[in-house]
């Protein structure tokens, strides 16, 4: 497998021209009422004109529902109307946002969206990585799974910007994209393995690649045509070293079990990315 070969021979480091951004995530699309808290002080803002609407209370959990084409909040047990379908939600810095019992970082765009609310977190790239990883991945697996794990989830991110942007943005928080738990599923170790591999993503014939990955393959992984409608250059088939795991998932690209059981047979997270996707490069986005 080359599993001998010098590090530098399998990473082959490019510099993509892409300034730094953030990625919105959907958090509850067309729901009649959301609950969201924050952690400090937390700005209400109106999106339309930029103005300052009113200021949340610290470890204060406040009910939004949308009222009339705009917004309402409930403040002393009394709705009020925020007059504009949108909102921004910023806490203090090093703040942190509370939305279906989880924390998260980033600010959040909360819109009136045909007489329902949509709820997003508008974060940046790195921060979010770091609430995908344990969320996809057991947070004691093997450091350098974690780290393989870290650079597809950052790819897939960037392929797929826009994804949902008929509903305002660009990924869901499920496994239908990529599972997203927050600031409240991060770890120490996970975190880690993301800021070890800051900014890093898989290249193929000069685009980033939409790093398919499932939890396992059943033993083999599948083709694209095998699953969709045609083949990606990126995409092969080979032993998942899934290890008797029953499939779960498409099966294409990357098996987080076989991932982890690489890893444990002395694979690092290039190896085990240049294992699972063919005709790769690794390159770093530059801010």
């Amino acid at each position: 497998m080359g599993i001998k070969r010098a590090l530098v021979l399998l990473i082959v480091l490019l510099f993509c021209i892409m300034p730094c951004f953030a990625i919105k995530i959907g958090l509850q699309t067309h729901v009649n009422r959301t609950f969201i808290g924050a952690s400090t002080q937390a700005e209400i803002i109106d999106c339309n004109t930029n103005k300052l609407i009113f200021i949340m209370e610290k470890m204060k959990g406040y009910e939004f529902k949308p009222y009339k084409g705009m917004i309402a909040i409930k403040v002393d047990g009394e709705y009020k109307k925020i007059k504009t379908d949108k909102i921004v939600i910023k806490p203090e810095e090093n703040g942190f946002v509370s939305v279906k019992r989880k924390w998260y970082r980033g600010h959040f765009k909360v819109i009136n969206d045909g007489g329902s609310l949509t709820v997003m977190n508008d974060i940046p790239l790195e921060p979010y990585i770091k609430g995908v990883v344990p969320s996809e991945m057991p947070p004691g697996w093997e450091h350098e799974a974690h780290k393989a794990q870290a650079i597809a989830a950052r790819s897939y991110a960037v392929a797929n910007m826009g994804k949902r942007a008929k509903y305002g943005y660009d990924l869901k928080d499920t496994p239908e994209d990529q599972a997203y738990g927050g600031a409240s599923a991060e770890t120490k170790l996970t975190n880690k393995a993301v800021e070890e591999t800051e900014g890093i993503v898989l290249v193929c014939q000069g685009k980033i690649v939409p790093a398919y990955y499932s939890a396992s393959a059943g033993g083999k992984t599948n083709t694209g045509s095998q699953v969709w409608t045609s083949d990606l250059p990126f995409l092969k088939s080979v032993p998942s070293y899934d290890d008797g795991v029953k499939k779960n998932g498409h099966g294409v690209g990357m098996s987080q079990h076989g991932a982890n059981n690489l890893a444990k047979r002395g694979y690092n997270g290039y190896q085990i990315l240049k294992y699972f996707y063919a005709n790769t490069k690794f390159a770093r986005l530059k801010g």
